[in-house]
């Protein structure tokens, strides 16, 4: 019967097609700590917005180069984010590859492609994620460098530590 004539042949085909899912396991969390990191760039955004309504003209400026910097780092978590769900659905196509393609005998290249892509994908996700953190850590030395030419203390506040994982709180791991 198409192969699945004995419980090892089944049992193969189970742990086979299951295996995509330590990856696709993977994919979720990092999906989860893109999706926190964005809401903290939101969060950013709308302090600064909020302060951008009664800033100096001086002041008016360097808000406004800090929103270009937030409108930066949260079009490389769209593309973080984009490339890993698309990494997941090649996960799960993969996976289902795997017992459709053992019911007929024809997994094959397409089996290959849909994992090639997953992976793909997925190595995208991460390089935007590693973009990202690199921009949130130049963001808080230039705030720790404005802060040191203000006269003011040059240590960033928690917020903006916590917002590139200098100090994830419990349970965050962005």
């Amino acid at each position: 019967m198409l192969g699945l004539d004995s419980v090892d042949s089944v049992a193969h085909v189970i742990q086979v097609a299951l295996t995509p899912v330590f990856l696709l396991s993977g994919v979720a969390s990092l999906l989860g700590v893109l999706s926190t990191r964005l809401g903290r760039v939101a969060d950013r955004v709308d302090a600064v917005a909020e302060q951008l309504e009664t800033a100096d003209p001086v002041e008016r400026t360097r808000l406004e180069v800090r929103l270009i910097y937030l409108r930066r780092r949260s079009h490389v978590l769209d593309a973080a984010v984009m490339m890993g769900a698309l990494g997941g659905i090649a996960t799960c196509f993969a996976a289902m590859l795997l017992f459709v393609g053992t019911l007929r005998d024809q997994a094959g290249i397409s089996l290959f492609i849909s994992f090639g892509f997953a992976l793909l994908f997925t190595m995208g996700a991460l390089l935007a994620f590693l973009i990202e953190m690199l921009l949130a850590s130049r963001g808080i030395r230039d705030l720790a460098a404005s802060a040191a030419e203000d006269g003011e203390a040059a240590e960033p506040s928690h917020d903006e530590e916590s917002e590139a994982g200098a100090r994830p709180s419990s349970g965050d791991s962005a």
